[in-house]
């Protein structure tokens, strides 16, 4: 199974970090955020791997090379303006195949098991979402998940914040066509005909886009 990092990202909230530096190669701890990632999807049985990237995205090729340095295989999708999360993904695949392939944000910090995920996707299904406990910056959250199954957002049920780690199947992108668009809105349909899977990631997880919880994951480091 592939897995494509997806590094297209700005990174505005980052200001000055990202001013000269794409926001996947921000480092925490003295390493690259989209190093962690890379590094945990290689311990866990991924060694092809896709990478989007817009802003800057020439520094993160010229850094991370094909990977063999790292003992991985790397592609690079690259797009002159960012095509939203649908857009680059649906751009990348080409490089990715006809199989149901993993995806990660690079700008996210966690210490989830990305092995699980290599049998995650059951026949028939288009998406499978990892889901983590409502961070203080989306107390709402994103989707319900029961029972192994994931709707969207129900008023007065339990409720969690989709990590950006799943594992997508090429035929939910079966409909689109090439242009900046969302992944939300293709991952609402699939629920809605009952062909999305889920799982709660309980362990340590934080979205990097701000200083603020830049500072959480070095701490995190620190203690580990």
């Amino acid at each position: 199974m592939k897995a494509m990092i997806l590094a297209a990202g700005k990174g505005e909230r980052l200001r000055p970090l990202t001013l000269h530096t794409p926001k996947p190669l921000v480092q925490a701890g003295g390493v690259a955020l989209i190093e962690h990632q890379l590094l945990a999807l290689r311990d866990a049985g991924f060694s092809e791997l896709v990478i989007n990237h817009a802003w800057l995205g020439q520094q993160i090729e010229d850094y991370l090379g094909d990977g063999a340095r790292f003992g991985v295989a790397i592609r690079y999708s690259a797009e002159g303006e960012p095509l939203e999360t649908g857009g680059g993904i649906y751009r990348a695949l080409p490089l990715l195949g006809e199989a149901p392939f993993v995806i990660a944000n690079g700008d996210i910090w966690t210490d989830f098991g990305y092995s699980r995920l290599h049998r995650a996707l059951a026949d028939g299904d288009l998406a499978h979402l990892v889901l983590v406990a409502n961070p203080g910056h989306n107390v709402r959250g994103d989707f319900h998940l029961a029972e192994g199954r994931v709707g969207d957002y129900l008023e007065g049920q339990p409720s969690f914040t989709y990590s950006g780690i799943a594992v997508l199947h090429p035929a939910l992108f079966a409909a689109c066509s090439a242009g900046a668009f969302k992944l939300a809105p293709l991952l609402r349909e699939a629920m809605v005909a009952g062909r999305v899977s889920g799982e709660l990631h309980e362990g340590r997880w934080v979205d990097v886009g701000t200083h603020e919880r830049l500072a959480e994951v070095e701490r995190l480091l620190a203690v580990r």
